[in-house]
């Protein structure tokens, strides 16, 4: 008589789930592309959050003083001023006034090419590069450009908190999304592991007619579970990877210079780098996890039922 309890004997028993049953091909098919999902979330998350911070942190660096014309003033001596007083100030590296041709030049996406801006009395830029952001004395330099009539700073601060903002909305939704596809999945494999319960019915009336325990038949089927899950993973997964790199490529190669460029800023080149990469690795034996684990539940409710 076979112990179905005993490892040797074991391996001499057929799996109570064909390997290459359609049941379990379909269930494999559809652990990869839940895995290609929740990777490609993660990947995009991973890709806009990335360049969030990059976004954040040039910024941060950098703080504008604005000079408006008024009547009486030159407008060069206060930029010159303006300069001065920024390059004095504790934590600033260097402020560079834009030229007239750098401020037409700011002017033209949203003015249109081939105006005459010479005789608009447009405000004038001074871009100031800090060394040290988080020590820069900003309220010095605010106090003493009201020296300058007409200056005003700007320390972007409005620009960084929406792209934190906006940072955090997209990590939130992408883990929302990760969930329900993890929800979906689940969902998934409690229905084929039901499934093939269901129609495998009189091999385990058999198993449990020899002494097979309810243990020994959901460690079988937790197993082959582990296997689709697995492989079903590691598809989604390469298929993930392929699909970034391909992104990455097309976009190098198709898009104009222009639109590329936008892409770039957004996406940074595609470049999931060594974080994003480890967590799509990550994401494959969660999921495979997941898949076992669901499926060994489903079983010793399935066969508590029938017992």
């Amino acid at each position: 008589m076979i112990d179905p309890e005993n490892r040797e004997d074991r391996r001499k028993v057929a799996p109570i789930v064909p390997s290459q049953s359609v049941a379990g091909r379909t269930l494999m098919f559809l652990v990869a592309i839940m895995t290609f999902l929740s990777c490609v979330t993660f990947g995009g998350v991973a890709l806009v959050q990335k360049s969030a911070i990059a976004w954040s942190a040039d910024v941060g660096r950098e703080v504008t003083i604005q000079i408006r014309p008024v009547e009486g003033e030159l407008m060069d001596a206060n930029l010159r001023l303006a300069e001065s007083i920024a390059e004095e100030t504790p934590g600033v590296a260097n402020a560079h006034a834009l030229s007239i041709e750098e401020s037409e030049a700011l002017l033209k996406p949203w003015l249109g090419e081939g105006l005459d801006l010479t005789e608009l009395r447009i405000p004038r830029l001074v871009v100031v590069e800090l060394s040290d952001p988080n020590g820069a004395d900003m309220e010095r330099l605010s106090r003493e450009l009201t020296a300058i009539k007409g200056a005003s700073l700007d320390t972007h601060a409005a620009w960084r908190q929406q792209l934190n903002t906006m940072a955090g909305t997209i990590v939130v939704s992408g883990i929302m999304v990760l969930l329900l596809i993890l929800a979906a999945t689940v969902l998934a494999v409690i229905f084929a592991t039901r499934g093939t319960m269901a129609s495998n019915r009189d091999i385990v009336d058999v198993l449990h007619f020899i002494g097979a325990s309810n243990r020994f038949v959901a460690g079988e089927f937790q197993g082959r579970f582990l296997m689709i899950g697995l492989r079903g993973g590691v598809i989604g997964g390469v298929s993930a990877l392929g699909f970034f790199t391909f992104a990455g490529i097309i976009t190098a190669i198709l898009l104009p210079g222009t639109s590329g460029a936008q892409i770039n800023v957004l996406f940074g080149s595609f470049s999931l780098g060594f974080g994003g990469i480890a967590g799509i690795v990550l994401i494959v034996p969660v999921i495979a996890g997941l898949t076992a684990m669901t499926s060994g539940v489903t079983v010793r409710r399935f066969l508590a039922q029938i017992s």
